[in-house]
């Protein structure tokens, strides 16, 4: 993971592989019901553990490929990608194979790529934060801790002049993001209406 220590993190701080099993647990209980993530996953009865497995997929990515932060107290985290570094490799296919078989479902992956081919569309070819997935555990939620932890993740992508791009299906999330001027540029169709969002750093 590419590590940055550019600024002294007043709520968050990079995660430890060892957070892993932690970070996993946060998302995919905070995202268990999100119409986004359900988009991508198989809707079956092994449902939870395809969300589970999307969650550890996820990490393995940003730990790879961009960053991976958890709060100090351990009961928020978030997953951010950076494009730029990302690269086609033998580990990234076996992550994406295992993601299609054991998330998404052979029969329904040609439709999860043409809404990530669709997303891609928007984004920039300069170096962005991709903030993947940020959550905090439903019973650590209304506490402030996704607010702290956006504004962290908000004041690194300042320092480093980066965007932020991000996806949210979740209506009551937009006040929170345009508070720090994470600005709908963008709406999809998929059968919800998915809101493309982005902030220009400072």
């Amino acid at each position: 993971m590419a590590l940055s220590f550019l600024i002294k993190y007043l709520f968050m701080k990079i995660a430890n592989y060892e957070d892993k099993s932690r970070i996993v647990d946060i998302l995919s209980k905070a995202f268990t019901d999100n119409q986004s993530v359900n988009y991508v996953v198989k809707q079956d009865k092994k449902k939870l553990k395809r969300i589970h497995y999307l969650m550890d997929y996820s990490f393995d990515v940003c730990w790879n490929w961009g960053e991976v932060f958890i709060t100090e107290d351990k009961r928020g985290a978030a997953l951010i990608v950076l494009p730029h570094k990302k690269v086609t490799n033998l580990k990234a296919i076996l992550l994406d194979l295992k993601l299609a078989l054991k998330t998404v479902g052979l029969f329904r992956v040609a439709k999860v790529l043409s809404r990530e081919s669709t997303i891609k569309k928007h984004h920039p070819k300069s170096p962005f934060f991709y903030l993947w997935f940020i959550g905090v555990a439903p019973e650590d939620q209304n506490n402030g801790i996704g607010c702290s932890l956006l504004k962290d993740i908000v004041a690194e992508s300042d320092l480093r002049k980066y965007p932020i791009y991000l996806e949210t299906s979740t209506l009551r999330n937009l006040p929170l993001y345009e508070r720090f001027g994470i600005n709908t540029y963008n709406k999809i169709d998929l059968g919800y209406t998915l809101y493309m969002m982005k902030r220009e750093p400072a």
